[in-house]
């Protein structure tokens, strides 16, 4: 017989299954890439309670208004922004919501949401750049971000 031949039909049968079993596993763990989506709540109204005790258009007696973007959808969880504009410019942003079901969102956020709000308020605008490491929490919010803007009239 031949020293190459295989005769241990059972023993590759095995490996075979073990290979196939550990490539479904790997597949069913694969998470799908989709686009972040804004969430259509109730609760993603253009404007906090701030807002809305002081009438129309939001500004307190010293031209404050302070505005909540949507929520958006991201791969991680939900991302939502508030932010406060005095006189036409951005003055403070704050991360309402974040992914932040396990330590390593909690990790990523401790590090992205300060970079992103001290982008915010150098850009003015929705116009930031995405922080490494922490993509789709970054697009969630610029996305809620917009939506906040927007509703500010900036």
């Amino acid at each position: 017989m031949h020293p190459l031949r295989k005769n241990r039909p059972l023993r590759r049968i095995v490996l075979a299954s073990a290979v196939t079993a550990s490539g479904l596993v790997m597949l069913l763990a694969l998470k799908p890439h989709t686009a972040p989506e804004i969430a259509a709540a109730p609760s993603s109204s253009s404007s906090s309670g701030a807002d809305s005790a002081t009438g129309s258009g939001g500004s307190t007696a010293t031209g404050t208004k302070t505005v909540t973007g949507d929520t958006v959808q991201t791969r991680w969880g939900p991302v939502q922004v508030k932010i406060t504009v005095k006189s036409g410019k951005i003055t403070d942003v704050t991360a309402v919501q974040s992914p932040s079901d396990n330590p390593r969102d909690q990790e990523i956020n401790s590090y992205a949401l300060p970079q992103l709000k001290s982008e915010v308020l150098a850009a003015q605008s929705a116009k930031i750049d995405t922080v490494s490491g922490a993509t789709y929490t970054s697009d969630g919010y610029r996305q809620s971000l917009q939506s906040a803007l927007d509703s500010a009239g900036l």
